[in-house]
């Protein structure tokens, strides 16, 4: 009896591994099986960090691109305008020059002072239609579209450019819609795996500092939490490293490097001081320095993540323990309340 039973289990295991192996054949065989599995593992990798961190950027570039083919052709009048009315300050002056005798300095500064007047307030007029001194290859080149692109999923908005054709808003509204939440994941993701990794170098370097103390005691190392001020030091240095890459490159001093740093980390945007926008140093480089003004922006956003989840965690400490200490506080003034409830009976 025993024989058969062994026998029979046999049988039914031999049959499931001959059914899971059909079926497996037949998932295999299947096209749209096949399909469904590659797209779960995207799916997957997707989700990790190293996923959202190459979608993020990914999505910038598609961004770019997409935002360079709307705007980047389109004709700039302002442009014309600014060359047609610096032409024309310029005949102006010749004329006041020709005009008036060259020893009668009050007529001669009387006439150039108008015609530099209206000069001035033509320019203007252009500037608040969007000229900024660029030609019309540079205002939507591919690093300035990938600051643009940043700027929108982030929610810094920097302003300093904006989409003018009517194709180039709505384009700005959908990736907007889709980008937010990419850059909320990107942003949770990379906080927890930076505070990790953060957390676990503090751990060592604390543990290396306490070695001889562990020593000579035999209890047991507590959990180490990483306080605030080590995040502070942290953004600090990162702040300083970008205050001084960004005064040497920008001609900035030091306080409005520090200014941009601070605002554009903070999601601030206000948009006075923003990279590559100084037109008298068009021609060093400032392309390149717009990429690196991009990694450094979103590297900086998963450093506040990390900031923000070790920040937390601190928080969550001090909460229990001020939860533990007003409870020991109440239970004390129980305590000392029955006591004397009792004396006052015994007397």
């Amino acid at each position: 009896m025993r024989e058969s039973g062994g026998g029979g289990r046999m049988a039914r295991g031999s049959a499931r591994s001959r059914g899971s192996s059909t079926a497996a054949s037949v998932r295999s065989s299947n096209p749209r099986q096949k399909v469904r599995d590659c797209c779960r593992k995207l799916v997957a990798f997707m989700c990790t960090q190293v996923g959202v961190g190459g979608l993020v950027v990914g999505y910038a570039i598609l961004g770019a691109m997409g935002f360079m083919s709307i705007e980047g052709h389109v004709e700039r009048p302002e442009i014309e305008k600014v060359a047609q009315k610096r032409d024309a300050c310029l005949g102006d002056l010749w004329r006041v020059t020709t005009r008036e005798n060259v020893f009668n300095k009050t007529a001669w500064q009387l006439g150039a002072a108008k015609a530099l007047k209206e000069f001035q307030d033509g320019v203007v007029t252009e500037v608040r239609a969007g000229y900024d001194g660029r030609v019309q290859g540079d205002s939507w080149s591919f690093p300035a579209a990938l600051m643009f692109s940043l700027s929108v999923f982030t929610m810094i908005g920097y302003g300093n450019m904006v989409p003018r054709t009517t194709w180039g808003k709505i384009a700005t509204v959908v990736y907007a819609v889709f980008g937010i939440p990419l850059y909320v994941l990107y942003f949770m993701n990379m906080g927890k795996v930076l505070a990790q990794t953060f957390r676990w170098l503090y751990t060592k370097a604390y543990e290396c500092s306490m070695e001889d103390r562990r020593r000579d005691s035999d209890s047991e190392p507590a959990r180490i939490i990483v306080p605030s001020t080590a995040c502070l030091w942290v953004m600090g240095a990162y702040v300083a490293t970008g205050t001084v890459m960004f005064a040497e490159w920008e001609n900035w001093n030091y306080l409005d490097s520090t200014y941009f740093c601070v605002t554009s980390l903070c999601k601030i945007g206000i948009g006075d001081f923003v990279p590559g926008a100084n037109i008298l140093d068009s021609r060093s480089g400032h392309q390149t320095k717009l990429v690196i003004n991009f990694v450094y922006l979103l590297l900086g956003m998963g450093l506040m993540a990390m900031c923000y989840n070790l920040m937390r965690e601190v928080v969550r400490v001090k909460m229990r323990e001020l939860k533990s200490d007003i409870t020991f506080c109440f239970e004390d003034l129980r305590l000392r309340a029955v006591a004397c409830y009792r004396r006052n009976n015994a007397d």
